[in-house]
């Protein structure tokens, strides 16, 4: 019910872009966001949207938007000056639990 698409690899420095669009009884579920899991560490949030407010982690450090455009059903996650650290699975989030299978990101040095 969550279907992810966007990253991939990057050098560092570089941009991607995630999207996740809900579909089916969780369409319209908020909060929703997205966590990440790097190889060896655990799980960890990235951002969070609850309607209008956000919410990111420390080491975002205003590199991250998140955003959610209900005319098309999609919540995005636009990261810019990527750097190696940002590499592992990303993960979309619904409220009640709800994971997205998961895409990679990959930032070469």
């Amino acid at each position: 019910q969550l279907a992810e698409s966007g990253g991939g690899l990057v050098q560092a420095g570089g941009s991607l872009r995630l999207s996740c669009a809900p579909s089916g009884m969780i369409a319209s579920i908020n909060p929703m966001g997205w966590y990440r899991q790097a190889p060896g560490k655990q799980r960890e949030l990235v951002a969070r949207i609850n309607i209008l407010t956000t919410h990111y982690a420390d080491f975002v450090k205003d590199r991250f938007t998140i955003s959610r455009d209900y005319a098309n059903n999609t919540v995005t996650l636009q990261m810019n000056s990527l750097e190696p650290e940002d590499t592992g699975v990303y993960y979309c989030w619904a409220n009640g639990d709800y994971w997205g299978q998961g895409t990679q990101v990959t930032v070469s040095s």
